[in-house]
């Protein structure tokens, strides 16, 4: 399945936005995450589905002013 993760096309095989996550290596990080502009909470990544062409964004949080 083609997604869009942070702007980058992936052909990838996972169902869930947490497989994704993992797939790529975010894992157990501290990340925000929405697909197709909707905030999705991590206690909810596991069962979120995704669907082809879905745009995903992942974002680290970051200290300072």
């Amino acid at each position: 399945m083609k997604l869009q993760l942070n702007g980058a096309t992936l052909d990838v095989d996972v169902a869930t936005l947490d497989g994704l996550l993992t797939a790529q290596g975010f894992g157990g990080a501290k990340v925000a995450t929405a697909v197709n502009g909707q905030f999705v909470p991590a206690p909810s990544r596991a069962d979120h589905p995704l669907a082809e062409g879905d745009l995903i964004e992942v974002l680290a949080p970051m200290q300072g002013g």
